[in-house]
């Protein structure tokens, strides 16, 4: 269409751009009725990032957990895993059943009591195939999980994040509604670094965090009955004081944790942080 036809359409404008080829300013997208629905039947009331600053230190054991320990707590509970290439909250569950779809978009896997579960593991036919994808469209894929994904009614939303302080956890602490977040560190002193610079990125986004956990943090001989600080003193108390953190928590070296996470039964576990889970989930 030549310069002089775009200005007759635009001059001979219905305002009915279905039977209209010109590209102007007022021609603007279809909204799409799934997504709109969506934002009507979605109803997240809190959402809580997992962080930490590097992987290994058990943040899906801590996402979990205190997920199915708000779930014991009685309440409505979602776990998102944005750990794209890593993800590993499906096998913490003992999710097999692969997500569904709808008119209305992607249906999240329920657990045995019921929290609503949306990973990458749960739409690739085999959980250890590679994800090999680019930034762009691994920081795409969790944010769709939180747009595209038919949540429903839910309390607590938890979203397990990659370790680090990159694309997904920027994407994710600038785009989704997060509420606070919860830092994971185990006692050594690299550790409690790394996870300062955790904190000093959740300062930049503006978001609070509002727990620390400490995984790891000591062995209580099973025929003596003593603690061990395996690792050394931690530092637990030391780093929520200096960032400000009201509630902390830790959790022991133990193997049957461990054995109860690879047989799925993460649920199992929700003891073990649920007087954080009745902090976290206070009526304020």
């Amino acid at each position: 269409m030549t310069e002089s036809e775009k200005n007759t359409a635009v001059e001979e404008c219905t305002h009915d751009c279905s039977s209209c080829g010109a590209n102007c300013s007022s021609r603007e997208e279809a909204p799409d009725p799934a997504a709109q629905a969506r934002k009507e039947i979605n109803k997240i009331r809190k959402v809580y990032a997992v962080m930490s600053g590097k992987g290994g230190v058990g943040k899906s054991l801590v996402t979990s957990v205190l997920a199915s320990a708000a779930s014991a707590l009685g309440k409505s509970v979602a776990v998102l895993d944005a750990d794209i290439t890593g993800p590993s909250i499906p096998r913490s569950f003992g999710l097999k059943t692969r997500a569904g779809g709808s008119p209305l978009g992607i249906l999240p896997v329920e657990t045995s009591t019921g929290i609503k579960v949306m990973s990458l593991n749960l739409l690739i036919e085999n959980e250890t195939d590679p994800v090999v994808w680019r930034g762009a469209m691994i920081t795409g894929c969790a944010q769709q999980f939180y747009t595209d994904v038919v949540w429903g009614d839910v309390d607590y939303m938890f979203v397990d994040m990659p370790p680090g302080t990159g694309d997904v956890p920027l994407t994710v602490l600038q785009q989704f509604k997060v509420d606070g977040i919860i830092l994971v560190t185990s006692p050594q002193e690299l550790v409690t670094m790394i996870v300062e610079k955790a904190a000093k990125m959740a300062g930049m986004m503006n978001v609070p965090i509002v727990a620390l956990v400490e995984n790891m943090s000591y062995f209580v001989c099973p025929d003596c009955g003593k603690k061990h600080n395996v690792f050394g003193e931690g530092k637990l108390e030391s780093v929520a004081k200096e960032h400000g953190i009201t509630f902390t928590a830790s959790l022991p070296i133990d193997p049957k944790i461990a054995e109860a996470v690879d047989l799925g039964r993460a649920e199992s576990l929700f003891e073990l942080l649920l007087p954080l889970a009745k902090e976290l989930t206070a009526d304020k």
